[in-house]
């Protein structure tokens, strides 16, 4: 562990994104109830939520890592650019429609998942690069 403030930092952000995912307004209460999203009901359930989808990613740039550098290097870029679309379409699809009604404590949350998972592949890569 070579830098302990960006786990810290990173601790402190799935915290939050589970918090503003386990507080929307009255629409996207409905919303949750209405679409079942049994996930991000509470915020224990969001927190775990959060937290595998951040685990899950970060031992995926651990595995690729102990890969030769060429091979790991293109795979991770792959994996970086897919979450960059995912925070893109994300971004966009929380914007608008009726998404835009729920609230926009549970849209930042929407939002700043897939962020988590481009902040783990980027550092990720980062540290291969160097």
């Amino acid at each position: 562990m070579r830098n302990p403030s960006l786990y810290i930092f990173l601790i402190v952000l799935i915290v939050l994104d589970a918090w503003l995912l386990a507080h929307p307004n009255i629409v996207g209460k409905a919303g949750i109830f209405f679409f079942d999203y049994g996930a991000i009901e509470t915020f224990p359930k969001a927190l775990g939520t959060v937290s595998l989808v951040v685990v899950v990613a970060a031992l995926m740039a651990w595995g690729i890592r102990q890969l030769s550098q060429p091979l790991c290097i293109g795979i991770t870029i792959a994996l970086l650019a897919g979450a960059i679309y995912y925070l893109f379409q994300s971004f966009t699809q929380y914007n608008t429609g009726i998404y835009k009604l729920t609230g926009a404590g549970f849209r930042a949350g929407a939002i700043l998942l897939p962020g988590l998972v481009v902040l783990v592949l980027g550092e990720s890569l980062l540290r291969r690069l160097r």
